[in-house]
């Protein structure tokens, strides 16, 4: 049932948009106004006014303008659902939700209250680490060969976990409470319930945060060669390696200034990319890109980069990584992969070459549709007729995931001329009909 359209007015009369805006933007008194520089593109002078009396928000540069449920879909990447529930939880209000039983509403407050009260658990322990970082002497000075300065390490909220076992004792004074286990901070033995210490022990710690800026997790990383290099947060009730992104929070901004999101093959590569002057780098959480990863990009964005290490390792993540965007690249969508030289990471290539050639490697890197081409040509001869079907039966399934369109029936025409048949030859041999297809993208759920 969709929310009444009543609710959503009230819920505005309620929600005072210069106050919702100035959580996010400073803003400025001009005469019946505020004021502010626009958190949706670069400006040096303001050019974003809010106007309380007419509830609306309006920039002048960019065009972007709304209302406070508006502002916050655009702001944060949320729905619409969820920005309103979160807004009426905000005003004390209840969303109508005739659908749903009383026992499923009171479910899902459950879920929302159990949500806050981890993420308030794994600030705290986030702030724990910033303060442990500051007394080491030896984390800081891996940074800073690393070459992070204490700005960019300030920004992504960089923390330490010590080498004890039970540091987050003297953070949680009862450290039996089952919300630090729950949260992934904390491991209970198997087989003795009371045999209980810290996950994360002598590592950097990399705050993973929501598009809203909870602390939904973390990621540690050692300052040796132990092993693993890098420990994630399990798998917990807000946090879902499927579905989030390193550093997309504090990558919101720069997306719309670069205009394309850079996605990366670790949280180091993100930080320092940040410091290089690249703040549009995310990265996926040690593990392969999803459909859901891609999703939530394209909120933000219609053009993502994905930038691999040009080994074999690399390759096969690429090969994930278009799988995952194909369903969702649409005619206004651009999706590109960016191979660096195996000796190099984003990184070391722009510390060698510079930023500039950087750049420029970005602007060259291989369009989806060749790096598609690419993927079904791989071991076949195509200079045989064995070789030409063994890559038509490679291209099949993956152009089956493309959307309905004009890239869609491009790359359809570039097939049949890569195996020398006919288009409409190539459509009988694929049982090809002309009816839409399905949407991938409606199905996928709101991101978080």
């Amino acid at each position: 049932m969709a929310i009444p359209q009543h609710f959503i007015q009230e819920l505005l009369a309620r929600a005072d948009v210069v106050e919702i805006v100035g959580r996010y933007v400073q803003l400025k008194k001009t005469g019946a106004n505020f004021s502010g520089l626009c958190p949706f593109h670069s400006e040096k002078s303001p050019s974003f006014t809010v106007s309380p009396s007419k509830q609306f928000y309006h920039c002048f540069g960019c065009g972007k303008n709304g209302n406070a449920i508006g502002f916050l879909m655009d702001h944060t990447g949320a729905g619409f659902v969820e920005v309103v529930h979160e807004l009426a939880q905000q005003y004390g209000m209840q969303v109508p939700e005739d659908d749903r039983s009383p026992a499923e509403r009171a479910r899902a407050a459950q879920e929302t209250e159990k949500r806050h009260t981890l993420t308030d658990v794994l600030s705290r322990a986030g702030e724990a680490y910033k303060r442990h970082l500051k007394d080491s002497p030896r984390a800081i000075d891996y940074l800073k060969k690393r070459g992070l300065s204490g700005a960019v390490a300030r920004d992504f909220g960089l923390g330490y976990a010590p080498e004890g076992w039970r540091t987050l004792a003297s953070v949680f004074p009862d450290y039996t409470d089952p919300l630090l286990a729950e949260s992934g901070l904390v491991i209970v033995g198997e087989d003795d319930a009371d045999k209980r210490y810290d996950r994360f022990r002598d590592r950097i710690m990399f705050p993973i945060r929501s598009v809203k800026g909870e602390v939904i997790g973390f990621g540690g990383r050692v300052l040796g060669d132990e092993k693993p290099k890098y420990l994630n947060s399990p798998e917990t009730p807000v946090f879902h390696k499927g579905r989030e992104l390193y550093g997309l929070f504090e990558a919101r901004a720069a997306l719309r200034d670069y205009g394309y999101a850079l996605v990366t093959e670790g949280y180091m590569d993100v930080v320092a990319l940040a410091q290089l002057g690249f703040g549009n780098a995310v990265a996926t959480l040690g593990t392969a890109c999803t459909p859901e990863h891609v999703h939530k990009l394209f909120r933000f964005t219609e053009q993502i980069v994905f930038s691999f290490d040009g080994d074999a390792a690399g390759r096969r993540a690429a090969r994930k990584a278009l799988e995952a965007a194909l369903p969702l690249a649409t005619d206004t969508r651009s999706v590109k992969f960016l191979f660096l030289p195996p000796e190099h990471d984003p990184d070391s290539f722009i510390r060698a070459e510079g930023s500039d050639a950087f750049a420029d490697a970005v602007k060259g890197a291989v369009p989806l549709s060749r790096f598609l081409l690419e993927a079904a040509a791989e071991d076949c001869d195509m200079e045989t007729a064995e070789g030409r079907s063994h890559f038509a039966a490679n291209a099949r399934p993956l152009w089956q995931l493309l959307p309905p369109g004009t890239l869609a029936q491009q790359l359809l025409g570039e097939i049949a001329a890569q195996v020398q048949i006919g288009v409409h030859e190539l459509e009988q041999l694929w049982d090809i009909r002309r009816a839409p297809r399905r949407s991938y993208e409606k199905e996928l759920p709101a991101p978080d």
